[in-house]
C-alpha cells in the first residue's frame, strides 16, 4: 500500500506540474496518473481498486478544479480494471504481480492499457462536454488523448522493464 501511495504522489506531481500544461494542438493532454490504476497489484480487491481510483481522481479534481469529473472517470476505470485485465489474458496471473508486459504478455498488456485508457477518457470527456456538446470535437479529443496517454504509459513501462532487467 505504501508503494501505491508513493507512485500516486509521483504521478500526481508529474501530472499537475508538467503534463497539465501540455496541450498538443490544443486538443490532446496526456493523463499519466492513470498509470497508477493500470499498475495496481492484482491481489487488491475490486473495492480497494475502486476506492484508490476514486481518491486519485478526487486529488486530481482538486488541482484541476473539475468538480468530480476525474473521480467519476477514475472510479469507472477502477471498476473495469480487473475484468479488462482478465479478458485479455489467457494465462494465470501470479497473486502479487502487477500488470506489465512480463506478467500479461505484450499483446494482452497493450490491449488492456488501450481499453482502460479509452474507457477513462470517454467517460471523462463525455462528462465534460455534457453542457457544450460538439460530437466532432469530443471524438477528436478522446482519440488524441488516448493516443497521447497510451504512448506516455508505454514509454514509462519501457523504462520500468529496463530497470527490472538491470535489477535481476
Amino acid at each position: 500500500m505504501i508503494k501505491i501511495l508513493k507512485y500516486s504522489a509521483i504521478f500526481i506531481i508529474l501530472q499537475v506540474i508538467i503534463l497539465n500544461n501540455i496541450h498538443l494542438f490544443k486538443i490532446a493532454t496526456p493523463f499519466i496518473y492513470l498509470y497508477v490504476i493500470i499498475k495496481m497489484p492484482v491481489n487488491l480487491s475490486r473495492s480497494q481498486v475502486i476506492a484508490i481510483s476514486f481518491l486519485l481522481g478526487i486529488i486530481i479534481d482538486t488541482f484541476f478544479d473539475t468538480v468530480g469529473m476525474h473521480a467519476a472517470a477514475c472510479s469507472l476505470a477502477g471498476m473495469f480494471r480487473d475484468p479488462l485485465m482478465y479478458f485479455f489474458t489467457n494465462k494465470e496471473i501470479v497473486e502479487n504481480a502487477t500488470p506489465s508486459y512480463k506478467t500479461l504478455g505484450i499483446g494482452a498488456f497493450m490491449k488492456y492499457v488501450i481499453c482502460l485508457v479509452a474507457l477513462h477518457h470517454t467517460a471523462l470527456f463525455s462528462i465534460e462536454s455534457i453542457s457544450l456538446f460538439n460530437p466532432v470535437l469530443l471524438i477528436m479529443r478522446i482519440f488524441a488523448c488516448v493516443f497521447f496517454t497510451v504512448l506516455i504509459v508505454f514509454i514509462v513501462e519501457a523504462f520500468n522493464i529496463e530497470r527490472n532487467k538491470s535489477e535481476a
